[in-house]
């Protein structure tokens, strides 16, 4: 999981309405289904997320699905931030287009939708986006799962697993796009091992942005490449750091 870093204030609307902010679950339902300019605000959350996922890092217009504002906070925990700015994120699956075909497909859903998610969180254990420190609570496998961090304590690891349960994180879809990205870059190491072509080329085409996108599962493409990632980073995109 990528730390997002908030940018502006999503706008003259939301703030109008977070002026007033709603104080029950039922009004913050309400007003937040008649708001109207979701789409502004969507799109300033994906410039800010280089449009990747909040939580798995997907990119959503790859896969030709769509985003939603999610509440990282959730609406019915804490009404008085529905249009809170900072506590909006954009997650896979467009809620009016994509969850109805995803689940005729079989596949389970994940992120800002996964049951867990949509029900009640404890704060205090998951692991937000919006942590500055959210990326080290997470490891990533050849096979394409997500687990804790190996150098979490007993308290941090319970964390870093309730949040990728609470997520679904481990999603079969997820899972095998992230084994299908792994294998990719792994054969594309090697083969530029094998030839003598420039690692550090290799690693800067899937690290740093390119028209304002990142590709897709950042964090493990970083993990991948280790300390040749954080060479890069640093010298090319220390704002991703």
């Amino acid at each position: 999981m990528r730390a997002i870093t908030k940018q502006g204030n999503g706008g003259y609307h939301l703030n109008q309405s977070h002026a007033n902010p709603p104080t029950t679950p039922q009004q913050a339902t309400s007003r937040w289904s008649s708001f109207s300019h979701k789409a502004a605000v969507q799109q300033s959350i994906l410039n800010e997320q280089y449009q990747l996922c909040c939580y798995s890092e997907m990119r959503s217009d790859e896969e030709g699905l769509g985003y939603h504002i999610e509440h990282v906070e959730n609406k019915s925990q804490n009404p008085a931030r529905t249009f809170d700015y900072r506590n909006l994120a954009a997650s896979a699956l467009d809620s009016s287009n994509d969850l109805a075909a995803f689940k005729a497909q079989g596949h389970e859903v994940f992120g800002g939708h996964a049951p867990g998610k949509r029900d009640s969180v404890d704060l205090a254990r998951f692991v937000s986006c919006h942590q500055l420190d959210c990326r080290r609570y997470f490891a990533y496998l050849s096979d394409g799962r997500v687990v804790p961090a190996g150098n979490l304590n007993a308290q941090e690891q319970d964390r870093a697993q309730y949040t990728i349960d609470l997520l679904n994180l481990n999603s079969p879809y997820l899972i095998t796009r992230r084994r299908q990205w792994w294998d990719e870059l792994d054969q594309l190491f090697q083969e530029h091992q094998t030839k003598g072509w420039s690692l550090p080329d290799l690693a800067s085409i899937d690290l740093l942005p390119r028209n304002e996108r990142l590709s897709r599962f950042f964090s493990l493409t970083r993990q991948f490449f280790g300390q040749l990632a954080e060479h890069t980073l640093q010298q090319h995109a220390p704002g991703l750091v």
